[in-house]
């Protein structure tokens, strides 16, 4: 089994925010096969999934974005996977600008409080993510208060491209590997 968690922050005033991409991706995959992130486990909500014929169970962690760590740590003991073969972290990058999409493994947190938590929590940085651009054209004063304040509705179509090619990542990361997910997705993209 392979565990995909998107990081966010539950509530609805949290729900159509930059910070809340990786809620955002793991609905989005979870809609397309039908069913609802919902099930309650281990601080988290989840659903379990066929994704591109790997058993996968998508997962939102409940505890805010900074304590991440803690439910990611207790899913993974819980499914005995391990965080170098079998997580995939999707998470918002504020370092991209939005609608670009990258994969890196073994990464520092670069400042990002989800990504730290899990860091800390599992005592590596050995992962997978999926890395989604929220930054805004023009450079923001607060970034924090940027990342919890509501997308805008120009934003949003862009938003919707790439949840499609994060879900694309996900998949192929689990039919073809790693590698060539990355050969894929980290290339200069086009504009959208």
């Amino acid at each position: 089994m392979k565990l995909i968690v998107g990081l966010g922050n539950p509530g609805k005033e949290y729900e159509l925010t930059p910070h809340n991409m990786g809620f955002l991706a793991v609905d989005r995959i979870a809609g397309d096969l039908g069913v609802e992130v919902r099930n309650r486990q281990c601080q988290a909500l989840t659903a379990r999934v066929v994704l591109g014929d790997v058993p996968v169970l998508l997962a939102k962690p409940e505890t805010y974005m900074n304590l991440s760590g803690m439910s990611v740590r207790e899913l993974l003991a819980k499914h005995d996977v391990q965080p170098e073969s079998d997580l995939i972290v999707i998470q918002d990058e504020l370092d991209f600008p939005l609608g670009k999409l990258r994969i890196h493994r073994g990464r520092s947190s670069a400042g990002h409080n989800g990504i730290a938590s899990i860091i800390e929590a599992l005592r590596t940085k050995d992962f997978l993510r999926i890395r989604i651009g929220v930054a805004p054209e023009r450079r923001v004063e607060d970034g924090e208060k940027y990342l919890l304040s509501p997308l805008r509705k120009a934003e949003l179509k862009v938003v919707d491209k790439i949840l499609a090619s994060a879900q694309d990542a996900a998949k192929m990361i689990l039919k073809e590997g790693p590698a060539a997910a990355m050969h894929r997705f980290n290339r200069k993209a086009e504009p959208m």
